[in-house]
């Protein structure tokens, strides 16, 4: 399309037809599950009953709310505490291999970089059942044949952020690379010379730069682990994170509109996280109060 010849005008009504259409498939579940969450009925559907905040703070049967179903709750938390360790693991295997992948040179660096990315793209289902008979395989054998059993390699919390980690650290490390690979290292070379040592150089000016891909890259590694359902599906134990304990209410009880309340307490929470990341972005493209011009290397 010419810039400046302008496009009959039904072309242009089917186009913004075509992408409000579009925003519409993806916002309305969310706009109607948002909804449900404050419908007075015991299901998650039509017709409207009335306005209750009772999915959230209810306390007596059947409408236990979100802040008083002990199970929920404890999905929650574990959630949370999944998702934060995996980021932590995410952000120092990540920040590791862009080094290594940027800053270095060693044999079979092009299979060893393919290998990184091909977790992101199996599918997850392929991927929980292969590290769940892997991991079982290694136990298997190591109690076998040493009479030890490894719990960390069975069903559990260890086995979910292990298989969590084992893609997410693909994210952070492509986000961090990038960033990395855009890093002036003359500047590095300046503070070597005027005497710095390389623990200081890398504290005080490359992790500062790095900062914004780091910040972004947890976020991100964080919402992912959170929502995770696929892989975390065959790797989970007796502590289920949330994702897999609203599977397991739909499977018993079915839709609820509690489930509904849960629904949009995630959604508030990421565009919180997104909004989050967004702003740390904008703030490394703004300019500093009071920072100088570079001065050039031919200034006297």
């Amino acid at each position: 399309m010419i810039p400046s010849i302008r496009p009959p005008r039904p072309f242009m009504w089917g186009y913004r037809a075509c992408v409000l259409g579009f925003f519409a498939f993806l916002i309305a579940p969310l706009i109607a599950a948002g909804l449900f969450a404050f419908n007075d009925s015991l299901f998650a559907s039509m017709p409207w009953k009335g306005f209750t905040l009772a999915w959230f703070t209810g306390d007596a049967d059947p409408k236990i709310g979100l802040l008083h179903d002990r199970r929920l709750l404890k999905g929650l938390a574990v959630s949370f505490l999944v998702a934060t360790l995996v980021s932590i693991v995410s952000l120092v295997v990540g920040l590791t291999n862009s080094f290594l992948f940027e800053r270095h040179r060693f044999p079979f660096k092009g299979l060893c970089y393919m290998l990184m990315i091909v977790p992101l793209v199996i599918p997850g289902v392929i991927l929980g059942i292969s590290i769940l008979v892997l991991a079982s395989g290694i136990a298997n054998h190591v109690e076998s044949r040493f009479g030890y059993d490894p719990d960390f390699l069975r069903p559990g919390l260890p086995l979910v952020i292990l298989g969590q980690a084992s893609f997410i650290i693909t994210i952070t490390s492509l986000v961090i690379s990038a960033r990395l690979r855009k890093f002036d290292r003359s500047l590095e070379e300046a503070a070597f010379n005027l005497g710095a040592s390389r623990t200081r150089v890398f504290l005080t000016i490359t992790l500062p730069y790095l900062r914004p891909a780091l910040i972004g890259s947890g976020l991100v590694a964080f919402l992912v682990s959170f929502e995770n359902f696929n892989t975390t599906l065959f790797l989970v134990g007796s502590d289920a994170p949330l994702t897999v304990t609203m599977y397991d209410r739909m499977l018993k009880v079915g839709s609820t509109p509690v489930l509904n309340a849960v629904s949009l307490l995630l959604m508030v929470g990421s565009g919180l996280l997104a909004l989050v990341s967004v702003f740390v972005q904008l703030e490394r493209k703004a300019p500093r109060a009071g920072s100088r011009a570079p001065i050039s290397r031919g200034a006297g």
